[in-house]
């Protein structure tokens, strides 16, 4: 891209462009854009005064909210690098994610400010903690700052933006990236409609937001980077970000907001989220006016053939669209649904820079039903913070070109589509065979007493691991191994059907809807 502008630079062309216009609405508060940007200014202001400057960490411990958007745009504006934290980190785990990233500022909610205060001593870089909250001290922080921009001339392309990601083993990871390439590979590319292409200069940004801004509900925490991802697109774009209130997921308050913001497009996180939206809305029989909404989008995990043919016969004029991504290779691919049935399994449209790669690094043929390792060139982040050893063998070299290996699995199809088979390091290893979760989780989800499911692999002294299953149920209805294995033997390999059974109450996932395989195998051996 011509110019060299980061990512507040572009937020604050589009303010310029429609500044009344309504940028986010919470529970808590609406805000157009020239009211985010002041406050993202009075922010930025407020670090700088305690000494946040260009290249400083600023670490981000908060629910969703307008403070988490105006603390990444004071940031940004700043030169400085936002650090997503997980709530749900213990103090030992927060220690760790200070130290590592190298955090000198910490913005909280208030509810976690004593895990903070119990683990400063530990964290000598962090210098300045604000607090978010009725007790906290954010607003009067904000309310005595200058409200004009911070100077910007020194931003470039070339600023930092790190994401951190827990992946499925080991502590998180800080995956660092140019502004440029997170707008390209996560952000949109200035193309909110997906139908002009990326833009190629900074001041095009402008002329590509549509007269009508779309409405976009994230559901996802902001703490995990798709939300912000989408959050971000949605504000390029002079779309209305609209968030729901802190804490898990309420379907029936997701359907009320969809009435009553007029939201176009629902995102959400795979199936934990989605078939009990579907549940909340057969509930609701028509009584809300859902007729705004016309993309349902899934990232962060896939959505089951069986949820989407539920939503599609609920809602049958919505597309729904399957994102893939990760953290290291942004948003890579997605799969869309427009008719009565989908049918077609987790294949996914990819982007021109990704393919399947072999052992040798070299590509997997298409059609030939071979399984590689997906990777994606262009734009890919620079490596991992403070981790060279790891960022080695994600981040490598082929004849030249740069391309990043994120450990997902797959296959090409000669029809141009790839097949995902899931995270390698969560991969079940039976007897030799090689068993993915999510292909198994898929079939349990398909039959009629399964809510919720998730797979693992147990130690066997026979075949090395086990296929095991932990599933919770519909109401009224039970199960056991015997009916489980003659379900998934009519559309799985014998290897792959479950050999052991755990029925739960509730499966436990993440903020973030994803699986939670550590308590699923711990649970599973119980």
């Amino acid at each position: 891209m011509t110019g060299s502008y980061n990512l507040a630079d572009l937020f604050e062309q589009v303010v310029s462009a429609v500044p009344d216009r309504l940028a986010v609405v919470t529970p808590a508060r609406r805000l157009t854009y020239a009211e985010l940007d002041e406050r993202a200014n009075r922010l930025a202001h407020h670090l700088a005064g305690v000494g946040v400057g260009a290249g400083d960490h600023v670490s981000l411990l908060l629910h969703n909210g307008t403070e988490y958007l105006e603390a990444m745009l004071a940031a940004f504006k700043l030169r400085a690098v936002p650090i997503n934290i997980n709530y749900r980190y213990v103090e030992r785990e927060l220690a760790y994610l200070f130290d590592n990233s190298d955090s000198v500022a910490v913005i909280v909610d208030q509810q976690y400010r004593p895990r903070v205060d119990a683990v400063r001593s530990q964290c000598p870089s962090v210098r300045h903690v604000l607090v978010v909250g009725e007790h906290g001290d954010y607003e009067a922080a904000l309310a005595v700052a200058p409200a004009d921009a911070p100077d910007g001339s020194s931003r470039t392309s070339d600023d930092r933006y790190i994401a951190y990601t827990g992946g499925t083993t080991g502590m998180p990871k800080g995956v660092i990236w140019r502004h440029e390439d997170i707008f390209f590979a996560a952000m949109g590319g200035g193309d909110p409609s997906q139908l002009e292409g990326p833009i190629t200069a900074p001041d095009q940004l402008v002329g590509r937001i549509p007269e009508v801004g779309g409405v976009q509900l994230m559901t996802p925490p902001l703490m995990h980077v798709s939300a912000h991802w989408g959050a971000f697109q949605t504000l390029f774009g002079g779309g209305t970000v609209v968030l729901l209130s802190p804490g898990g997921f309420d379907p029936a308050e997701a359907l009320a907001t969809v009435a009553a913001e007029g939201v176009m497009i629902l995102v959400l996180v795979g199936d934990a989220m989605a078939r009990p939206l579907a549940d909340a809305i057969e509930a609701a029989d028509g009584a809300l006016d859902l007729s705004s909404l016309f993309v349902l989008a899934s990232g962060g995990a896939m959505l089951s053939a069986t949820v989407k043919d539920a939503l599609r016969a609920l809602l049958p004029d919505i597309i729904v669209v399957d994102g893939y991504g990760s953290s290291e290779t942004g948003v890579a691919g997605s799969q869309t649904t427009m008719g009565e049935s989908t049918g077609s399994g987790p294949r996914f449209a990819m982007s021109a820079d990704t393919t399947v790669l072999d052992d040798d690094l070299r590509p997997v043929e298409a059609g030939s039903g071979l399984i590689g390792r997906l990777a994606r060139q262009g734009h890919v982040p620079i490596g991992y913070h403070k981790d060279e050893q790891k960022s080695a063998t994600t981040f490598v070299e082929i004849d030249g070109v740069r391309w990043v290996l994120p450990g997902d699995m797959a296959t090409p199809e000669a029809d141009g589509t790839i097949t995902l088979l899931g995270r390698g390091s969560v991969s079940i290893n039976t007897g030799g065979e090689k068993v993915f979760p999510e292909e198994v989780e898929s079939c349990l989800k398909a039959h009629p007493a399964v809510y919720d499911a998730v797979v693992v692999g147990i130690d066997d002294d026979t075949w090395g691991q086990r296929v095991a299953a932990v599933v919770s149920l519909r109401d009224g209805h039970s199960i056991d191994l015997e009916a489980v294995q003659r379900h998934c033997r009519a559309d799985l390999a014998g290897y792959k059907v479950p050999r052991q059974l755990k029925v739960v109450d509730e499966i436990v996932r993440n903020p973030n809807g994803k699986a939670d395989y550590a308590w699923a195998r711990a649970v599973a051996v119980t």
